[in-house]
């Protein structure tokens, strides 16, 4: 069995896709292994893509990296999130099933975003 060291969020994707060179080197770096990219992260940007090379840009970048699918447990720990958090600190589904990977699998969360995650006790933010 594979080790994994920690999960991306969107926000991390998103600038390495704008060509920060730090966050670049760094997934890069930690692609072989380590480095584990939930699917919800992916379905964001591509719901965020205007075109054909865009959604092609996206899939090229990132088809080496270890992609985390939803399951059951995801999903039902991601429902007790939406039940706890959406109200009172306004988390999103995509948030929610992101945190519940990272729980899940044991992995800090390496987040730009600390605010969307950082209510959430058993939830590990680098």
């Amino acid at each position: 069995m594979e080790t994994l060291n920690y999960l991306c969020d969107t926000s991390v994707l998103i600038e390495y896709l704008r060509g920060n060179t730090a966050i670049q080197k760094r997934l890069l770096r930690d692609k072989a292994g380590g480095l584990a990219i939930p699917t919800i992260a992916i379905m964001e940007l591509l719901v965020g893509t205007f075109n054909q090379n865009e959604i092609r840009l996206i899939k090229k970048t990132f088809k080496d990296y270890r992609v985390i699918e939803i399951d059951e447990t995801v999903s039902t720990l991601a429902r007790n999130f939406i039940e706890s958090y959406a109200r009172s600190h306004g988390l999103l589904i995509p948030d929610a099933l992101i945190a519940a990977t990272a729980i899940t699998r044991k992995l800090p969360l390496f987040t730009l975003n600390r605010a969307d995650f950082q209510f959430i006790p058993q939830l590990k933010l680098f």
